[in-house]
């Protein structure tokens, strides 16, 4: 499986135009409230991100995903919209993304918007009219309402729990004041998910996505794109059953789910495609599917969205038969469905790499998996976290992901080599989960701490102000004004694999080659280069050639435990 035209060989007038440029790119997240912050009001902001567009040209990167900047309450991290065709005025405006999407298409780089179809915000017009509206109402049928069990209502529709902690179901008091209906939240109860059976709710986003796509984004990546159609036939089943029914810790392979990756979903990705195709190139999106990696590649298809996120790495421990195992799999879906592939380690629901990789395999004593929750539940333990072990086991990884055909989803900060931040007070915690599970989740506020550019300050040059979430003292020696122009910083090294990665990519595909050790993946990529990744923990002999890039310093020819290097 080859490109049309590859990113190696495009000047960047033929690269606007490249309807494959999202293929094999280098694309990176940034969560708008914590990037930069252009007032000094504590939150990051569009006028932040377009100051540090010279930034993000010299990183390297092909396009920025956008997390959500919709006007939001922040019930869960913007990902509650109030108004999806606008810019929360904490951020900024309309005229201010404008001149973000224009400063970053002047600079070469893509724009991809996050879309949150399957849920609205509570505060969204549509909910404040259904909650003014009677029972049966077409306000109401926008959303997923159902008269409550027992005798007078008050048990709720069925006992599902949401992804948050807490019942599935939100009662609401009627107009003249009694106790009423019942919404579905899948997640927090300022989150009610909207009924896609309504050809009133598709056709609405179908001009959301022509109204953004009009302004110059280039893709759209769409949250829980597997969530959006469900089936609720009454009586609904009980947690048990769905619990009983389910085949895999990945879902449900025969779509049977009421709510999670039905088949019909696709019907809705159908028309979304055909909104893509007016436009040249065609806009691009890659779906956030949390579903059994036998239907992955649905979400993938040239007639639906086109790519989905497979999160596969991000959940392996670091070893070199899993990850081998994962990259050979996913390469093979890919080439199947015509997709490419994409690759991640961080992004902003989970712990940061290089902290999960510091923690003893399976997440230390108190592990609940790789995921570094539980560490952080049991109050993040220094004597468990190697952090140097971590950096190194990360920077290893990232290189050797920026050397795979497909595309690479890098997060805010990795760059920096930035740790999770686990000494947040709960009295400054944001996150939904924390407060809904408390003992159970930790929340996701660790991994979004507002970045550091300078060692010194009120936010570490965040802002002219604090931080809205705090920052530890040690960002400092994290900070990018510290790393610039550094040889072997961490920034410096994303820089250069992510310059040499443009200039070598080709065909999406790789050769495997004999490493000698279980320890060791090699894999060489069209054009005559090499990756080594040593995943050891003793030296191995390097292989002949000459060395574009290393994760860490070499030693002669021999090549250090947990360290990649690039050859030629």
């Amino acid at each position: 499986m080859t490109n049309t035209a590859t990113l190696a060989t495009l000047s960047g007038s033929d690269l606007a135009a490249d309807p494959n440029w999202w293929r094999q790119a280098s694309v990176y997240q940034i969560y708008p409230r914590s990037f930069s912050d252009s007032n000094g009001d504590g939150l990051g902001d569009i006028k932040g991100i377009t100051a540090k567009v010279p930034y993000l040209k010299e990183l390297g990167i092909d396009a920025v995903w956008l997390s959500p900047f919709y006007p939001s309450a922040l019930a869960d991290g913007g990902y509650d919209v109030d108004d999806y065709r606008d810019v929360d005025p904490k951020l900024g405006t309309l005229a201010d993304f404008d001149e973000m999407s224009a400063a970053l298409h002047a600079a070469g780089i893509k724009l991809i918007a996050d879309i949150v179809p399957n849920h609205s915000s509570n505060r969204h017009e549509w909910f404040r009219e259904a909650l003014a509206s009677p029972r049966g109402s077409a306000a109401r049928d926008r959303y997923i309402f159902r008269d409550g069990l027992g005798e007078n209502g008050e048990l709720a529709p069925s006992d599902w729990e949401s992804v948050f902690g807490g019942p599935a179901w939100e009662r609401i008091t009627e107009p003249d004041g009694t106790p009423g209906q019942w919404y579905m939240h899948i997640f927090a109860k300022e989150q009610p998910d909207l009924n896609w059976a309504n050809r009133e709710i598709r056709d609405d986003f179908l001009k959301t996505l022509r109204f953004w796509s009009d302004r110059g984004v280039d893709g759209f990546r769409v949250d829980v794109a597997h969530a959006l159609t469900k089936d609720l036939t009454e009586p609904l089943i009980s947690k048990v059953e769905l619990s009983a029914a389910n085949t895999g810790t990945d879902g449900f392979p025969d779509g049977s789910h009421p709510f999670w990756d039905r088949d019909e979903v696709h019907e809705i990705y159908a028309e979304w495609r055909e909104v893509f195709n007016e436009y040249n190139p065609p806009r691009t999106a890659v779906a956030e599917a949390w579903v059994h990696a036998t239907r992955r590649a649905r979400y993938a298809s040239p007639e639906g969205l086109g790519q989905a996120f497979n999160f596969d790495l991000l959940q392996a421990d670091f070893d070199a038969g899993e990850f081998r195992e994962i990259i050979a799999r996913n390469l093979a879906e890919a080439t199947e469905s015509g997709a490419s592939s994409t690759w991640v380690f961080s992004n902003h629901d989970v712990v940061r790499h290089a902290t999960r990789y510091g923690l003893p395999q399976g997440g230390g004593k108190h592990a609940q998996g790789q995921d570094g929750k539980g560490w952080l539940l049991a109050g993040a333990p220094v004597e468990e976290l190697d952090v140097e072990l971590g950096l190194r086991r990360a920077r290893a990884a990232t290189l050797l992901m920026l050397a795979l055909p497909g595309s690479a989803y890098l997060y805010q900060g990795e760059e920096l080599g930035l740790q999770e931040v686990a000494e947040i007070p709960d009295a400054e915690r944001q996150d939904p989960t924390f407060f809904r599970n408390k003992g159970v989740e930790i929340g996701r506020d660790g991994c979004r701490v507002p970045l550091p550019w300078a060692p010194e300050g009120t936010s570490f040059g965040f802002g002219a102000g604090g931080a809205h979430l705090p920052q530890p003292a040690w960002f400092s020696r994290y900070a990018v004004a510290v790393q610039d122009g550094v040889e072997g910083s961490t920034l410096e090294l994303y820089r250069k694999a992510l310059k040499l990665r443009r200039e070598l990519q080709t065909s999406e595909e790789l050769q495997w080659q004999e490493s000698g050790s279980a320890d060791v993946l090699r894999f060489s990529r069209p054009g005559g280069w090499q990756t080594v990744t040593n995943f050891g923990d003793a030296p191995v002999d390097l292989p002949t050639g000459e060395v574009l890039v290393s994760s860490g310093p070499l030693d002669g020819g021999q090549l250090p435990a947990n360290t990649t290097v690039w050859l030629r």
